[in-house]
């Protein structure tokens, strides 16, 4: 199954549905004081010990010990697993189903990607076509091409519909991925038409959409990309970081530019660091999925307007999310893939290392521009700017800065002070943008569950002690997160965080980075493991506790008279192991 139900799915159900008509449908109830009782439809039986409780909504059988709630009972009765039970009782009674999908449910998608990446890189390399030549003469070589997939879309209407409508592929899947267009008419054709096709990947390598790039000057758009879908947001991914993870990682910093053919120049001259946001206006899902790698980042836009826009919007978006970051515009108003080309890889890499500007000094040269700092009006003006950049400094970076822009506008460093003290209210909200709910991370996580997984973070072998533990991650997403540590662990030997969180959606990924960063151990793992084992163990046998008073509250005295005296008796072991514990 490649999803789960939403939560408020389950509440619904529980909150609508009354136990008492699901089970009279199939169990004749007769009432009983405050409940009701029948015959048990899960073990035969001549004396009815079967009771539901429709104050508490659930049902238990004193004969056979089964007992749970209207979706238990379904599943038990029905014979169903419980998404079954889920969907057969929203049907019944109406109840909308909400779903929370995992990306596991979406191969049909990812297949048709592939499929259609392996028909355009056949389409390029095959036969002499318009895209090969195009390439060639931006000198990729033949091995760089193939590393990225690069790929043809000919100029026929309906050639790469018919191969997937060949290979099986539903052409409502086609449309959806933004392959193919459907006409009024009803008829179906290519959306890509003579263009070398960049397929995007993610960083679990598997594609999820394309860039194609027009081969004749006069077609429009110069580049066309894959729509928003079900597997492609372009909002939580970055081209090319597939390839440069490992690279950004050993070098501790990553290149971020505009383009594929940046990104592929870049890569082809041994300058593997290098991705690219899809698209220029860059995000906090991107900044976080690059925080994962690095925290140092070097912004390489062009230097016209959009691109200096571009790059002061993503330096606050990069900071914000704790990276260091820096600016580069290239030389000679050109691009990274044209600079390199004529200078070469050391030329580029020195430019970072004495061109790049950090956030600071790049922000004061951008406010600057306009003034003329030998006019009063001019350099107060501009110390008015200057000093709502330094505000968003830490105090040693604004003690640098102060005495820089007081030697430059031959200001007293005290007069730059006071006015870094003025803090209105348009400024805290610039510096302390109000969060949304957009892709927020899913947090239905125990604290326990939380701190257990920062414990086998911190150390592998507790994940062996932690077996017979499991059941304590009673959440979907601390099942989930469990599994995967103990499989990468199982396959390598060792936890690599990185590609856990690759295997986890935004949401789910940024809960485990605020785990490994906000949840601090001190160095006492085995207390803390032992503590969140008994805490846990505490917790289950109160709600045993709980449950058994129920189910005592619903026996009969006379009829259920063993069963009272069994449960009794677990009562009082329940009371001795709470004190011992």
């Amino acid at each position: 199954m490649g999803f789960s139900f939403s939560n408020s799915t389950i509440e619904n159900i529980k909150n609508q549905v009354n136990i008492v008509d699901v089970v009279g449908q199939v169990v004749q109830l007769k009432r009983a004081g405050s409940n009701y009782k029948g015959v048990c439809p899960f073990h035969n039986e001549k004396t009815p010990s079967f009771v539901v409780s429709e104050a508490k909504q659930i049902f238990t059988c004193f004969g056979c010990g089964a007992t749970g709630d209207v979706i238990e009972f379904v599943k038990r009765y029905y014979n169903l697993d419980f998404s079954e039970a889920v969907e057969k009782l929203a049907n019944q009674y109406g109840i909308t189903i909400e779903k929370n999908t995992h990306n596991d449910s979406y191969e049909e998608y990812y297949r048709a990607n592939k499929l259609a990446a392996q028909f355009f890189y056949r389409s390029f390399t095959e036969k002499a076509n318009k895209g090969y030549a195009y390439m060639h003469g931006r000198s990729i070589a033949p091995e760089t091409l193939k590393k990225f997939g690069i790929g043809y879309a000919d100029e026929q209407w309906d050639s790469l519909y018919n191969h997937l409508l060949a290979q099986g592929v539903e052409p409502r899947i086609m449309v959806e991925l933004g392959l193919v267009s459907r006409s009024k008419n009803g008829k179906y054709y290519d959306k890509f038409r003579n263009r070398v096709m960049f397929p995007i990947f993610n960083t679990s390598k598997r594609i999820i959409g394309f860039g194609g790039r027009c081969i004749n000057p006069e077609d429009e758009p110069k580049y066309l990309n894959s729509p928003e879908n079900k597997i492609f947001q372009k909002k939580n991914n970055l081209y090319g970081l597939n390839f440069a993870r490992q690279s950004v990682g050993n070098e501790d910093y990553i290149i971020l530019v505009e383009g594929y053919m940046d990104v592929i120049s870049l890569y082809q001259s041994g300058i593997t660091n290098v991705s690219a946001s899809l698209g220029t206006a860059l995000t906090e899902n991107q900044s976080r999925l690059i925080k994962r790698y690095t925290k140092n980042v070097v912004l390489t836009y062009d230097a016209d307007n959009a691109g200096r826009a571009a790059a002061l919007r993503g330096m606050d978006i990069l900071k914000n999310e704790g990276c260091k970051v820096k600016v580069l515009h290239v030389s000679d108003g050109k691009d990274p893939d044209e600079y390199i080309k004529k200078y070469g890889k050391q030329s580029f890499l020195d430019l970072i290392e004495n061109k790049a500007l950090p956030f600071a000094d790049y922000k004061l040269e951008a406010v600057k521009q306009g003034f003329d700092l030998n006019k009063d009006e001019d350099r107060l003006s501009y110390m008015e700017k200057a000093a709502a950049i330094l505000k968003d400094l830490s105090p040693v970076e604004q003690d640098i800065y102060v005495k820089k822009i007081s030697k430059e506008i031959k200001v007293a460093e005290s007069a730059i002070r006071r006015e870094l003290n003025v803090d209105t209210g348009e400024e805290k909200r610039r510096y302390n943008p109000v969060k949304t709910n957009e892709d927020e991370a899913s947090t239905e996580m125990s604290q326990l569950e939380k701190t257990l997984i920062k414990v086998v973070l911190t150390d592998e072998e507790y994940l062996d002690r932690l077996t017979e533990w499991k059941e304590i991650f009673e959440s979907e997403l601390g099942m989930r997160i469990y599994e995967l540590l103990r499989k990468e662990c199982y396959r390598n030997g060792s936890i690599d965080l990185k590609l856990i969180l690759d295997s986890l959606s935004t949401g789910e990924a940024k809960t485990v980075e605020e785990i490994a960063d906000n949840i601090i151990l001190g160095g006492n793992e085995e207390k803390v493991f032992n503590d969140c084992i008994n805490t846990w163990r505490k917790k289950r046998l109160n709600r045993e506790f709980e449950q058994i008073n129920t189910l005592l509250s619903m026996a009969d005295e006379e009829e259920n008279q063993d069963r009272i005296t069994e449960l009794t008796v677990r009562l009082m072991e329940i009371q001795k192991e709470l004190k011992r514990l």
